[in-house]
């Protein structure tokens, strides 16, 4: 989740399928398959975990769980009956369990764009389609998968993440790793992975991500609010206008680059081009962004890796946001009835084989009459 931590899609294909092929094609396969080494060793890191795992009710129980962890854990359980009780999400048995990993990093997720347009490189797995991102549980895998995409000529971007989604595949259990989030933000991530539950277009990740964002946010606000904790309540609305307000600069940053792109420079022209619009775009985040800013430090922003994958990365979150607060607009500000609409929107219209058709269907649902 943007800045939170960016959602890893593991599936239960990976176990299934790595099962199924270590059984009947074997270690020939293993030789010569990169992807059968990547889902295999996936399915290793997602069985520890799991095996790991205990229910969170037992962790709140013991004597043994410190007041701080415990406190999150309780709150943990209550946004996970919100989002299912209230919000009408498909919790399933996500997060109703605890496994503690060994460090902050869970995995490293990797983007990879083309140098002269912002099209992202695109990985492809069953039930989810084509991602724009793939997650590795060691550095040492995503450095060596970094080193050869940039051999290739292209722009990649690597960062930890430290949390997943299995789309309730599994029994997704809370980690360690994300414990220490603020309220507000713990509460609109557990609201956010349950949202993928209900809701996941395959090969339509930014719909996907910007909508579970979105949800996320909303419903924590929601949520902190129903338990009269104002404090959390403005908290999370004031975590989701900076989300609202980096979508802008975003898509700023976008819009020059692609005029860039459909210029035609070439050699050091496009990278003339693509240092000055990157640089002022650092300057941005560095002065007017950062002071616009009130739960993020711009300033730390500014000083990240900035390239075409880094924009593709960070957009996949804040992709027409707008669209999504229109909608809740429409509905009065309620969101159960605006997530209805969007997912009768989604299932219902919207099936051409491009992503923008997701975002049509949801015009049409906006436009409908009330």
């Amino acid at each position: 989740m943007g800045p939170i931590g960016v959602v890893l899609h593991l599936f239960k294909h990976v176990v299934a399928g790595a099962l199924a092929v270590v059984v009947v094609v074997g270690g020939l396969a293993w030789i010569v398959s990169p992807d059968v080494r990547y889902v295999t060793r996936a399915a290793v890191a997602e069985g520890g975990i799991l095996l790991r795992a205990r229910p969170i009710a037992a962790v709140v129980a013991d004597s043994a769980t410190d007041p701080r962890t415990r406190a999150k854990l309780e709150l943990v359980l209550a946004a996970r009956a919100f989002a299912a009780d209230s919000l009408h999400l498909a919790a399933k048995r996500t997060y109703t369990t605890y496994s503690r990993v060994a460090h902050d990093t869970l995995v490293m997720v990797l983007t990879a764009s083309r140098t002269d347009r912002l099209e992202a490189h695109t990985w492809s797995f069953p039930v989810v389609g084509r991602v724009p991102y793939k997650g590795f549980f060691t550095l040492a895998q995503a450095q060596a998968e970094a080193r050869k995409l940039e051999g290739q000529g292209l722009d990649t971007y690597l960062r930890p993440s430290d949390a997943f989604s299995t789309l309730g595949w599994f029994n997704d259990p809370l980690l360690s790793t994300i414990v220490g989030e603020d309220s507000a933000d713990l509460a609109a991530t557990v609201i956010h992975e349950i949202l993928h539950n209900t809701i996941w277009v395959p090969g339509h990740v930014p719909f996907n991500e910007s909508l579970a964002d979105f949800v996320g946010y909303r419903g924590a606000q929601a949520f902190f609010r129903a338990r009269g904790d104002t404090l959390n309540a403005a908290r999370a609305a004031a975590r989701w206008e900076d989300e609202i307000r980096l979508a802008g600069f975003y898509d700023t940053l976008t819009a020059r680059l692609d005029s860039l792109y459909a210029s035609g420079a070439a050699g050091p022209a496009l990278r003339d081009g693509r240092t000055r619009i990157f640089g002022a775009a650092r300057d941005a985040l560095a002065g007017p962004v950062a002071r616009a800013l009130t739960t993020m430090d711009g300033r730390w922003l500014a000083r990240q890796p900035l390239n075409n994958a880094v924009v593709i990365a960070e957009q996949l979150y804040r992709t027409h946001l707008d669209v999504f607060e229109r909608l809740l607009e429409e509905q009065h500000g309620a969101l159960v009835p605006t997530i209805a609409a969007v997912r009768g929107a989604v299932e219902g219209g919207g099936r051409g084989p491009g992503p923008a058709d997701r975002w049509a269907a949801l015009g049409a649902a906006e436009a409908a009459p009330r």
